[in-house]
């Protein structure tokens, strides 16, 4: 008998809808992004996520050589943004934003890395948000220093402490990161892998070794933007199953219903398409998680999908 197909989400405890989907039985676990609150605000979240029973599994998201802006400055000619993380890369140098929907050019890297100047970021009426995380596609890009910030340490220390065994690791890309990770939280916690650059393909298709606490996820929200060829995306989708065929595909799934109430034919075909090749654990993006008329439309077109395709 083939194995159910899973549906998981990305949630905080303090949504509207929190309560209603976290306890659907459609639904195999619920992700809290920690780029989505501050430690101030996690706080809160944890302390609804204790009064609410009867839950799914909620894994912690910790980011960690993800570069995500911490502040922006807009002048007259141009915008300088900070960033979470030190980088370097050659200059001038295409700067993608929102999924790699938007762009701007960035003109140098100022304060030993902290520090970027943008040109006249278009078009006029779109901001750059702080959280936002950016994409600079050049190979000479790196980030500089510790994996893990000051602050992402403090939340990994929070929810360690709440009682956290579950774990995703943002943008992994070495084996290092992983043993670094597990020395924060514990050897015993379980960890979804997400592979989102260039590098961290490389990890997952020459190095990755399986076990039973940790798994890959393709993300493709941000791995789309950062591949060199967005032709290779199916290529690579095959790929990252082959390496762990118990793989997580997320993002970038039933896009249509964000807009639309009834979901495009192609999502229904990527649907089979990933079914087909092997995948059974399927993940939505963000943005349709965070109202709950899209999550409502997401779901109901999968569970569709699910008991229509899925024999």
């Amino acid at each position: 008998m083939k194995k159910s197909l899973k549906l998981s989400v990305t949630l905080c405890p303090s949504f509207p809808h929190f309560s209603q989907f976290a306890r659907d039985s459609r639904i195999e676990f619920v992700r809290l992004n920690s780029a989505q609150v501050s430690l101030f605000e996690l706080e809160t979240e944890l302390a609804i996520f204790e009064k609410t029973k009867n839950t799914c599994p909620m894994y912690f998201d910790v980011k960690a050589r993800q570069p995500r802006i911490s502040k922006v400055t807009s002048f007259e000619d141009h915008y300088e943004i900070e960033l979470n993380h030190p980088i370097q890369a050659k200059t001038p140098t295409p700067i993608l934003f929102k999924a790699g929907v938007e762009s701007a050019l960035l003109m140098s890297i100022e304060d030993e890395g902290r520090r970027l100047v943008l040109s006249p970021y278009e078009p006029a009426e779109s901001m750059i948000y702080e959280g936002e995380s950016v994409h600079i596609r050049h190979p000479s890009y790196k980030m500089l220093g510790p994996v893990f910030t000051e602050v992402e340490k403090a939340k990994i220390e929070r929810v360690r402490k709440a009682g956290f065994k579950k774990y995703f690791l943002s943008y992994v890309e070495a084996q290092s990161d992983i043993d670094e990770f597990f020395e924060l939280v514990g050897t015993d916690s379980e960890v979804m892998l997400k592979i989102e650059t260039e590098a961290g393909l490389r990890y997952a298709l020459t190095q990755f070794k399986k076990k039973p606490n940790l798994t890959l996820v393709n993300a493709r929200g941000d791995l789309y933007v950062e591949i060199n060829r967005p032709a290779r995306m199916p290529r690579i989708t095959k790929e990252l199953l082959a390496a762990d065929p118990e793989g997580v595909v997320g993002s970038r799934i039933l896009l249509s219903t964000i807009h639309k109430t009834v979901a495009d034919c192609v999502d229904f075909s990527e649907l089979a398409w990933l079914y087909d090749i092997g995948y059974r654990n399927m993940m939505l993006c963000d943005e349709m998680c965070t109202k709950e008329v899209l999550l409502s439309r997401a779901m109901s077109a999968f569970d569709e999908f699910r008991r229509d395709y899925v024999k």
